[in-house]
């Protein structure tokens, strides 16, 4: 499958986040432990896995965790496109 790694909400939520590589592709993925499970492919190159891993440890910590995930990897000109959910 290859490399990923993963962050839980640190407030008492099943809250999820992670990215993995699948087909030499990266991918964010997002569950909220009930009923919501939404995957993106990062879109372009230029995106490290060090940057993603801040954006998401970042976002997880946050109360709402998908505008956060979305503020923070605008912020570090990560592209996405949505595959799932």
């Amino acid at each position: 499958m290859g490399q990923q790694s993963t962050f839980h909400a640190p407030h008492g939520g099943a809250d999820f986040l992670g990215w993995r590589k699948r087909r030499g592709e990266t991918e964010i993925v997002y569950d909220d432990g009930v009923t919501r499970r939404m995957v993106w492919r990062v879109a372009g190159p230029q995106a490290s896995e060090a940057g993603i891993s801040d954006a998401l440890r970042a976002a997880v910590g946050s109360a709402r965790i998908l505008p956060a995930l979305y503020d923070e990897l605008k912020k570090r000109a990560i592209g996405i496109e949505k595959i799932l959910g």
